[in-house]
């Protein structure tokens, strides 16, 4: 019985300084961040369907962000005029067959506050993974890029919310003018 006690002990010892470890090494798991207060509801413009504008307003709500229909008093506008894929062949093999490609992902957006000034300036963020090609298998690369695709989505969401915290966390998301007043 005591061996089953210590063998708990051990295991619990041993998840605590797990968990330790990586809070101190900066290590938090994804999902939701804290955004300033002048970003706590949005409206959120994406140019362009898909997965990512569903994707990028989930992750807001799941961070406490109200996300609005409409613009309004109060609500911040948070605009993504450009969200685009892209692939590039990278090698090729004999009789010019392509073997690996590389899927290019490329975000733009910026953050204006209701009175319309600009709280967070035009941001560019470019993501992209390689794979291999077969060129028998056209039905499992579609699925490959798909995956690829929507593995880009999560990280591009998961960069446009960390911009986002940093930009709070730096007062780049407070007007100027309330800056002034403090």
């Amino acid at each position: 019985m005591s061996f089953m006690k210590t063998g708990r002990l051990f295991q619990a010892s041993l998840l605590l300084i797990s968990a330790l470890a990586l809070a101190a090494c900066g290590f938090h798991p994804r999902g939701s961040v804290a955004l300033p207060p002048s970003m706590q509801k949005i409206h959120l413009t994406v140019i362009g369907g898909g997965e990512f504008p569903r994707m990028l307003s989930r992750a807001l709500e799941i961070s406490g962000v109200t996300v609005e229909d409409d613009s309004g008093p109060d609500v911040a506008e948070l605009h993504v005029p450009v969200a685009a894929f892209g692939t590039d062949s990278l090698t090729n093999s004999g009789y010019v067959r392509i073997t690996e490609y590389s899927v290019h992902y490329q975000v733009q957006f910026d953050v204006a506050g209701a009175d319309g000034q600009v709280l967070i300036p035009v941001q560019h963020i470019n993501m992209s993974r390689e794979f291999s090609y077969d060129a028998t298998d056209t039905i499992g690369n579609a699925s490959q890029i798909q995956q690829i695709q929507h593995s880009l989505n999560d990280d591009m969401v998961q960069a446009i919310l960390f911009r986002l915290q940093a930009a709070g966390k730096h007062a780049l998301a407070v007007p100027a003018s309330a800056a002034s007043t403090h």
